[in-house]
């Protein structure tokens, strides 16, 4: 699970007309609806879920405090459930990001990169 985009380093400094000419192509627009369409719904629905938790240990003492089994209530299962869904969050990030993101990061960077990494092995 590596970032492929930064799997080569190159010593040489990148005019910045090709960060213009990438932030404008449509592969670096297609980077970013990608990204976006999944962290912001899942930023939201997290967000909602932290809140109705907040919400619910304020105002819901009884709810929160039922017991579930032994000295284990439905406050400390929620709240162990917080810890849990970001660690499966971050996980599902990993995923996504190695399948859906990488692969164009890292034909963008070969792109605005390529010429100079040539330039540079041949120098050396």
């Amino acid at each position: 699970m590596g970032n492929v985009a930064l799997e080569e380093e190159v010593d040489a400094v990148i005019p910045a007309e090709a960060f213009h000419r990438v932030q404008e192509s449509a592969e670096f627009q297609e980077l970013r609806k990608r990204h976006r369409s999944f962290v912001f719904p899942v930023a939201i629905a997290f967000l909602l879920w932290y809140l109705a938790y907040v919400l619910l240990a304020g105002y819901a003492h009884d709810f929160m405090s039922t017991k579930v089994f032994g000295s284990i209530n439905i406050g400390l299962l929620l709240g162990l459930a917080q810890i849990v869904s970001t660690f499966a969050i971050t996980t599902w990030y990993v995923s996504y990001a190695g399948r859906r993101l990488d692969p164009i990061a890292a034909g963008i960077r070969h792109e605005i990169e390529g010429p100079l990494a040539a330039a540079t092995k041949e120098s050396k």
